[in-house]
């Protein structure tokens, strides 16, 4: 049987048809070999190339089918560019800005991110160490300034009034008050209070003005005392970046206490204590400091204050300032501090005229040199300048006697008026311990509150010419050369010549006359001047200025001469008091001094003064000095025995009945410049030294007015009140070295005190 396939072509005459008959070969199974074979051989041929095979060739599109598919597709791919291009577009103009747009807030958000990190970090190393220290930097309070008996006499208020007092001694219902009205979750926020901003932004909307603020009484804390009160976003976040961290290292109380100590109450007034003295005229009592004295109107009144000081100070703009203290009572109602009563009753109480009492701060008028003298020697002490001690926190007690301050005040006041014919105008008295340099009075000048002459201080600042009163200085230079006060001098007729083309110098005595043969000792006590020149000339003016400045002169005006014995040097008051203490003293210098010690407000030593004398003339010089300048009897030729010189305790018309009462020992000496333009009274007891000078500011004469006259007066008052109370003492006895002898010159015999040899 043939591989091929054989068709036979049966026609069958039946029905008219022909019928194809297809023979097939016969089928194998489907996985046989033999059937895999002839399926080989079914593959047909490919044909030859360039064959052609004669078929028909139907048409089975209609004419121009290619060329409208043509077009169909060109078309179709128009629109499909032209869907691309609107989806490429709208791609761009859509998903391209959210893209964008998601970018720009990631990169912001990643910048603000990172700049909170930042500023958290620049923050905390900025400010850290302040959190630590914030007790130590709050602002100080204002320097207050005590006299020896502990009296109030000066409080420095050039930057505001404050006095820090604990929390217990500020009123609790000015603590319910701030934390109402300021942060009613005080006691439990972490130092910020998110929600207590929105609600602060809710209240002030409600009610159409600020009602309350968003900060918290410890971001306020912040502001006040460490990153300042710039009204930016980076401050406010610096104080929510400090506030937990405040909150840790202190305890709320602490916070709280710190608050209500530095706030600002406007009026110059800052914490609840210097608020209740400012608004309220309330002052300390031996129980109870002025904030604890605050009542409930009271309190609310002040804590309406801090969020505006100036818009809501009670003095300036009462209306707003009575509205702000309702909304506190309201707040403090609404959170429990206070009944309904109480709130009424509060604002009744507001409403009386004499609610508001403003207090004023009054330093003492009868000191205001010893005052400025004191600052001024602080600042020395402390190494700063008078205007940065206002806010220093100190409290300084002062070696004054406010008492006695006022009585000499009054005493040199009525010479004056006493001496106003003899155009006598002003005067001024230092009171000083000799032993340890302590000034208990400085009287300036008498007229304190005159706008054009009351702040000078004519003892500490002025140089006038002290006459005789520096005469001792040569006396005490030539003693310490071994000259005895018993020794003569010839008091005559003395023309000295000058160098340097100046004219010869004749110098007189004050009585126009002379007294021939005489004893140093009477030469001094009796104040005449040509003993006094041959005294200076026999020691030498260098060596003598030299005893002047080292017991106390410490600046002059002028030319040193042979006339300096005479007092033709402009000197301080206050220099001459504290020379003359060094003959009280034994020779040893003790520096004048205002300042007894400085504490700050927590009651810690600052400074303490303590006596570092030193010797710049011996015992023995000193004891001499005193002993002739202390002896009545010699100077009675020139003063009398009723003089201003002697301390009797009754008075002068006493005297000269025959009955001058009791006498104290004391050593002075009287000087009258030129003219009649100074007069000095300066001396001392066992226990005090006393300078007085009295004139004129503007230099002009005095009409015959000498010392004893013009000074010796108020010295003499002066002392005696000094020494009321005290018993009589005597100056002590002649130290080694110093003997007394009677000698013989010619012409005179004289017994007085000798040094045989110097230094001990």
């Amino acid at each position: 049987m043939s591989d091929e396939r054989q068709i036979e072509v049966l026609e069958e005459e039946s029905a008219g048809e022909k019928t194809e008959v297809l023979h097939l070969p016969a089928r194998l199974p489907a996985n046989s070999r033999a059937a895999a074979a002839q399926r080989l051989e079914e593959r047909p041929e490919k044909p030859p190339v360039g064959v052609y095979y004669e078929a028909p060739h139907l048409v089975t599109h209609p004419r121009g089918w290619r060329l409208r598919r043509h077009y169909k597709r060109k078309n179709l791919h128009r629109s499909n560019l032209r869907y691309a291009l609107a989806e490429k577009i709208g791609t761009q103009w859509t998903l391209m800005p959210l893209a964008v747009i998601s970018l720009a807030v990631i990169v912001v958000l990643t910048s603000v991110l990172v700049g909170v990190a930042g500023l958290v970090s620049a923050t905390q190393e900025r400010f850290g160490q302040q959190v630590v220290t914030l007790a130590d930097i709050l602002p100080k309070d204002n320097l207050k300034m005590y006299d020896a008996n502990g009296d109030l006499i000066y409080q420095m208020t050039s930057e505001g009034l404050q006095t820090t007092v604990p929390l217990s001694q500020i009123s609790i219902h000015l603590q319910h008050a701030e934390i109402a009205i300021e942060d009613q979750n005080f006691w439990n926020n972490p130092g910020y209070d998110i929600t207590g901003i929105v609600r602060a932004a809710l209240d002030d909307l409600t009610h159409g003005r600020i009602v309350s603020g968003g900060s918290t009484i410890t971001q306020q804390l912040i502001k006040n005392a460490i990153v300042g009160n710039k009204d930016t976003i980076i401050r406010k976040l610096q104080e929510i970046i400090l506030a937990p961290q405040v909150t840790r290292y202190y305890t709320k109380e602490q916070i709280l206490s710190m608050y209500l100590n530095t706030v600002y109450y406007g009026e110059q007034a800052y914490g609840a204590e210097a608020a209740a003295f400012t608004y309220f005229g309330l002052k300390d009592t031996p129980t109870k400091k002025a904030a604890a004295q605050l009542d409930i109107a009271q309190s609310a009144m002040l804590a309406g204050i801090p969020s505006s000081p100036i818009a809501r100070d009670p003095f300036i703009n009462w209306p707003a300032a009575f509205q702000r203290a309702k909304d506190v009572l309201h707040q403090m109602r609404v959170q429990g501090y206070i009944t309904a009563q109480q709130e009424r009753a509060a604002i009744v109480e507001m409403q009386q005229p004499n609610f508001l009492h403003r207090g004023v701060v009054q330093n003492s008028p009868d000191a205001p040199h010893f005052i400025n003298y004191a600052l001024n020697e602080l600042a020395q002490v402390l190494h700063v300048k008078v205007s940065q001690l206002a806010r220093s926190g100190l409290i300084v007690h002062t070696t004054l006697d406010l008492n006695l301050q006022k009585q000499v005040f009054k005493i040199a006041q009525q010479q004056i008026q006493k001496m106003a014919a003899h155009h006598m105008s002003d005067a001024a008295v230092v009171v000083m311990d000799p032993h340890t340099g302590a000034i208990r009075t400085l009287v300036g000048n008498i007229h304190p509150n005159d706008p054009n002459t009351g702040q000078f201080d004519v003892a500490t600042q002025g140089y006038r010419q002290p006459g005789s009163a520096f005469k001792p200085f040569i006396y005490a230079t030539a003693f310490a050369q071994g000259i005895s006060p018993g020794m003569p001098v010839y008091d005559g007729p003395l023309t000295i010549q000058m160098c340097c083309g100046l004219p010869p110098y004749t110098p007189h005595n004050y009585d126009m006359s002379y007294h021939g043969l005489i004893t140093y000792r009477f030469a001094l006590q009796n104040s005449f001047n040509i003993p006094a020149v041959k005294l200076l000339m026999q020691v030498g003016v260098d060596k003598a200025l030299k005893t002047a400045e080292a017991m106390g002169i410490t600046s002059y005006v002028g030319t040193p001469n042979y006339t300096m014995v005479l007092g033709t040097l402009g000197v301080h008051l206050l220099d001459m008091t504290a020379a003359y203490a060094v003959f009280d003293n034994g020779g040893i210098r003790v520096p004048p001094h205002a300042i007894d010690t400085v504490t700050d407000s927590q009651g810690r030593l600052i400074y303490r003064f303590v006596p570092q004398g030193k010797r710049v003339i011996s015992r023995q010089v000193a004891f001499v000095v005193t002993n002739v300048l202390s002896d009545n009897n010699n100077r009675t030729y020139e003063f009398g025995k009723c003089s201003a010189l002697y301390l009797y305790s009754n008075t002068q018309q006493q005297c000269y009945a025959g009955n001058p009462g009791v006498v104290r020992p004391a050593a002075a000496k009287t000087g009258t410049s030129e003219n009649f333009m100074d007069n000095w009274t300066v001396g001392y007891t066992p226990d005090a030294v006393v300078g007085v000078w009295v004139g004129n500011d503007d230099n002009s004469p005095m009409i015959n007015v000498i010392g004893v006259d013009g000074a010796g007066p108020i010295w003499h008052d002066t002392m005696l009140l000094v020494e009321q109370g005290k018993p009589v003492e005597q100056f002590p006895g002649p130290p080694p070295g110093v003997v007394k002898k009677t000698v013989s010159y010619p012409g005179l015999t004289s017994t007085d005190w000798y040094i045989v040899h110097n230094g001990e």
